[in-house]
């Protein structure tokens, strides 16, 4: 397992499917924002959900870079997760808010609390579309593959823009480095 540095920029998804679903995605990013820098913020994209019927989310990435080692940072986004009103009752039920961490280039890890890259990003449109929004080379640490061709043989799987980063990214526009979702 390769270490971390403080400096490596992490991908982190964000998924809502309850209430006011972008502005808890806006409220969430700020939120992270005390947790480092948010360097990127993703286009907003829509899909029907896995798992039971329920509503579609709204789904997107950010890049931050934080000092937190990924352990903690998992904790963090926790929390965030729970002051957005998050109850883990069912597997892929419904969710006022979903943060995931999805992998580093310089970090695997696999232990009870925390798998990188996630397990099934590679299998996810959902996560993937955005996540080539904040950082386009990225490359699956397992196989090397580019996770944007590994988009391409999903085929999209419904995930559909609804707004580009610029439209919706809470961040004062001083504060903005978008990726290539503008």
């Amino acid at each position: 397992i390769s270490t971390l540095s403080l400096h490596d920029a992490l991908p982190i998804c964000l998924g809502a499917n309850l209430g006011d679903r972008r502005a808890t995605l806006r409220s969430a990013i700020l939120a992270l924002q005390l947790q480092g820098e948010v360097q990127a913020v993703s286009a907003l994209y829509e899909c029907a959900p896995l798992g039971p019927a329920q509503p579609d989310y709204l789904n997107a990435a950010v890049l931050l870079d934080s000092a937190l080692a990924p352990g903690q940072l998992l904790t963090q986004l926790l929390a965030i997760e729970r002051a957005h009103g998050r109850e883990r009752k069912e597997r892929w039920g419904v969710r006022t808010l979903d943060l995931d961490l999805l992998f580093s280039p310089a970090l695997q890890l696999d232990d009870a609390d925390l798998t990188l890259p996630h397990p099934e990003l590679t299998r996810r449109a959902f996560a993937l579309t955005p996540l080539l929004d904040v950082v386009a080379e990225a490359r699956d640490p397992h196989s090397g593959a580019r996770y944007a061709d590994l988009l391409q043989a999903l085929g999209g799987q419904g995930v559909r823009r609804v707004e580009t980063c610029a439209a919706w990214d809470p961040r004062p526009v001083g504060a903005r480095a978008p990726g290539r979702a503008e």
